[in-house]
């Protein structure tokens, strides 16, 4: 299957007010008492003391990241990221809720920016300097959610008026580098899953040296169940071996009660040993 049949590039560019300056003044300050040299370190004022509110935003936006990094695969470095068409529309329709999310997060913050303002005047002190808040317009400005999907270009697709042997040699290395990528994208599944099948075989292990219990969550079983529909839209190359261990932590997780993995030490020993199998037999 082709690769630029089976996927898009998507970029997910969001930006958000940091509300942090650097204090001249009380870094001299600082660095003076101290007999420090100017090189010493700088003091970052947070211009939103006092309020949560700015960093819900951050948080949601980085939330969104780990979202779009976990259901895409590398492609570019830092910028777009392959995504396979078959979960397009159920990516474009979460994206498009956190994007909702996010900005209302925006809206909220943005109406009650004088308030925020105010409050950061009284834990800030003498600290405090009116000049450091931008408008709110222009504050407004800094933040944004933005989504550019474009399809995948074809190796060695050029259409350049160059001479024969240095368009040759520019598809040499694009080639090269096409491929390269597609490999650099087709071992993140592979980590994904070894990742996952790691952690659950070592949250299997029991201690019998320790007094403390181990807690097993729901999320121990979901996590693997939602990573085994994941990787079938992630498996863009349709690797046999992938797909045939994707299938396994399928077969291991499949029917099991997390009540048994609560309470029985049997039970634990038996999916830690089908796990581990799964491990032994890759070369990952």
């Amino acid at each position: 299957m082709s690769i630029t049949s089976s996927a898009v590039l998507v970029e997910m560019n969001i930006s958000v007010w940091t509300a942090k300056i650097v204090d001249k003044s009380i870094t001299r300050t600082v660095t003076e008492d101290n007999a420090a040299s100017t090189s010493a370190g700088v003091f970052h004022k947070n211009l939103m003391a006092g309020t949560s509110k700015r960093k819900e935003i951050s948080d949601a936006a980085a939330a969104c990241r780990v979202w779009h990094n976990a259901r895409t695969l590398p492609w570019a470095d830092k910028g777009a990221r392959l995504l396979p068409t078959s979960a397009f529309l159920d990516y474009k329709q979460e994206a498009n809720k956190r994007r909702d999310h996010l900005m209302g997060l925006v809206n909220s913050f943005l109406s009650e920016y004088d308030v925020h303002v105010a409050r950061a005047q009284a834990h800030l002190g003498l600290m405090f300097n009116v000049s450091d808040y931008p408008p709110v317009e222009e504050v407004r400005d800094k933040f944004g959610f933005r989504l550019v999907f474009s399809p995948v270009p074809e190796a060695g697709d050029f259409r350049l008026d160059v001479s024969a042997a240095d368009l040759d040699e520019m598809k040499r290395d694009y080639d090269a580098a096409f491929n390269d990528r597609l490999a650099d994208a087709m071992r993140e599944p592979w980590t994904k899953l070894h990742d996952m099948l790691t952690y659950m075989s070592e949250k299997l292990t029991d201690d019998e040296n320790s007094e403390t219990k181990k807690r097993y969550h729901d999320t121990f079983l979901t996590n693997a169940q939602d990573l085994c529909g994941l990787l079938t839209h992630l498996n863009l190359t349709k690797d046999p071996k992938l797909e045939e261990a994707r299938q396994k932590l399928e077969r291991v997780i499949g029917g099991l009660d997390m009540d048994d993995i609560k309470e029985s030490a049997a039970a634990r020993i038996d999916v830690k040993s089908r796990l581990d199998d799964v491990l032994s037999a890759y070369d990952w």
